[in-house]
């Protein structure tokens, strides 16, 4: 064995049809929803079709729910459907209306035909399941497995096999050469050891193993190639499962390089169109906010110049993206201006804060002039608050983990903001719960998770017991 090849999808055949069935049910249900209504056939009508396939392929694709659905509940694929389908058609009408203008959505089959789709889109994705899962609790394609290693991380992988059970993976026991030490951590403490290797190796021989899943430590390399070699002799499918979660992974993925896999640990999730539809986000949300908060920015301004001698805005060095230095635009509230390598954060009662600046503090305006940086592209609305360049280089050195929140560029609120993570962080601990809710958004990002903060923090997000 020369252990050369390449690392190829499980599933890409399987996801292609899941693909091409989808997009017929969109295109036969808008056929049919015509063919019974009253209304004659338009030549605009074939483009916005095509661009609904097209659109929802897309969106779905970037919420995975095409992925393999052993791996994934039922939920989960539903939201990625309904989600995938509910932006397109929000796209679809907003182009029409400001350019297209042909109002095609107003008649009654075009409505009809937007409700029924997403029924019939997760009915089929529910069918698909339901038929499935019938067959297994037959016994029809089923597979009995086997896992190498006693291991926290094997034992995490035989409870997703025995909640989700309708993936038609058995689980038969574990198979471990080490003897059971009180206290040892490298073994689940409710692991049950049916077996060494030798007997693995005989068990699969036989046929009693169907599928080999090994989760032992990634320094037992050699122990890992005697196993593989010794499998090699029998017909029982072989998964290894690398125990990358000893890392603090950070929006990990794998990438191809000609056949070569490799796997971030850390790395942003903003890269390719991810990074085009964040810009589109900040660019069209910043427009709409700066135009509707134009005069209640003045009339602030007013109330800084009439009530405290100095400046408007206050701008203090941050870091963005990457740890490169931006300024980032506020209203002044205070009478100081810090940006040094000291800077005292605001505390309750803090001397420094103006009557005004209070206010605009506790109600968030201060923040305010920040859409400009969003527009500019320093900064977007949702992601980790910026922290001065002092407060940065202090707790870079205290919390393991702290300087990867500028993978993201800043932003004006984020997942830390809506989860009670606001204001002053006077202990190590609160800044510790802001960092893990920041990671937290790097680590989950979505579209559909910035609509939820931006939603959140108009309703719990401006107002907050311990700004100051």
């Amino acid at each position: 064995m020369t252990g050369q090849g390449k690392i190829r999808r499980y599933d890409s055949k399987i996801n292609a049809i899941s693909r091409l069935i989808d997009s017929a049910i969109i295109f036969l249900t808008f056929v049919s929803v015509l063919a019974f209504s009253d209304a004659d056939w338009a030549g605009a009508y074939l483009p916005i079709v095509f661009s609904a396939v097209i659109l929802f392929s897309f969106f779905a694709e970037s919420q995975d729910a095409y992925r393999s659905w052993r791996g994934t509940g039922m939920r989960a694929e539903v939201d990625a459907v309904l989600f995938s389908w509910v932006v397109s058609v929000l796209l679809l009408v907003v182009v029409d209306l400001l350019v297209f203008k042909l109002h095609v959505y107003e008649q009654f089959f075009m409505q009809a035909w937007l409700l029924i789709v997403p029924i019939e889109l997760i009915c089929w994705h529910a069918l698909v399941r339901s038929i499935l899962r019938y067959f297994r609790s037959k016994g029809y394609n089923t597979r009995q497995v086997a896992i190498v290693g006693a291991t926290p991380l094997g034992d995490r992988l035989r409870l997703m096999f025995q909640r989700m059970d309708w993936m038609g993976l058995k689980f038969i026991g574990y198979y471990d050469d080490r003897v059971r030490v009180s206290g040892d951590r490298r073994l689940a403490d409710d692991a049950i050891v049916i077996g060494n290797i030798a007997q693995l190796v005989d068990d699969c021989k036989s046929g009693k193993v169907d599928t080999v899943y090994i989760t032992l430590a990634m320094s037992a390399e050699q122990r890992i190639k005697r196993l593989i070699d010794k499998l090699a002799n029998s017909t029982a499918s072989v998964y290894l499962v690398p125990d990358l979660f000893t890392f603090k992974l950070l929006n990990s993925r794998w990438v191809d390089y000609q056949g070569i896999t490799a796997i971030s640990i850390y790395e942003t999730p903003f890269s390719g169109v991810d990074s085009l539809l964040k810009r589109l986000e900040d660019i069209i949300f910043s427009s709409i906010i700066l135009s509707i908060i134009a005069l209640p920015m003045l009339i602030i301004a007013g109330g800084i110049k009439l009530t405290s001698a100095g400046p408007v805005f206050f701008k203090q060095k941050r870091y963005g993206a990457d740890g490169r230095e931006i300024k980032v635009w506020k209203f002044r509230s205070m009478t100081v201006q810090d940006d040094g390598a000291d800077v005292k954060q605001a505390t309750k009662g803090d001397a420094r804060i103006t009557p005004f600046g209070a206010f605009i503090r506790k109600t968030s305006l201060d923040e305010l002039p920040q859409f400009f940086n969003v527009l500019t592209g320093r900064m977007s609305i949702v992601g980790p608050r910026p922290h001065a360049v002092a407060h940065n280089e202090e707790y870079r050195e205290k919390i393991l983990g702290y300087m990867l929140r500028h993978k993201v560029k800043p932003g004006i609120t984020g997942l830390a903001q809506i989860s009670g993570f606001r204001g002053e962080t006077d202990t190590l601990d609160k800044m510790e719960g802001r960092i893990k809710y920041d990671l937290k958004y790097i680590q989950t990002w979505s579209i559909r998770l910035d609509l939820k903060i931006i939603f959140l923090t108009i309703f719990k997000g401006f107002v907050d017991k311990n700004a100051y």
